[in-house]
């Protein structure tokens, strides 16, 4: 995956957000990791939204088996996100508590991220 992201690279529903800084495949069970440590953190309140959603088919020949006979079978989905790609956003809570939840979050992901904040944003 070459490249930065060519969209979903902006802020477009909240204050607050996480960017990723590599490229990568973030399955579905490593976002809703994510998603929970967030909305725990915040303890339900403000918005939180997902930016991402595994929907790359990632397939796989059983072990010990030969080469040939075909494709693998489908073992599960993937989000394929380069450089500059908003993973999570989230809206109605203080800045602190908003940054201690997306590093939280930023832990159960396989990419370094940066935290980022709306330019006209004000406490």
């Amino acid at each position: 995956m070459k490249g930065n992201a060519q969209r979903g690279n902006q802020l477009a529903f909240g204050s607050f957000g996480i960017k990723t800084l590599e490229s990568a495949w973030i399955d579905g069970r490593q976002i809703e990791a994510a998603r929970v440590a967030v909305t725990r953190f915040m303890q339900r309140q403000g918005q939180v939204w997902i930016r991402i959603f595994p929907d790359k088919p990632i397939t796989k020949k059983p072990a010990e088996t030969r080469q040939g006979k075909g494709k693998g079978n489908p073992e599960g989905y993937v989000a394929p996100v380069t450089p500059g790609r908003i993973l999570i956003e989230a809206e109605g809570v203080p800045m602190a508590v908003a940054r201690e939840a997306l590093r939280l979050a930023a832990q159960k992901l396989p990419v370094k991220t940066k935290f980022i904040v709306r330019p006209d944003y004000v406490e």
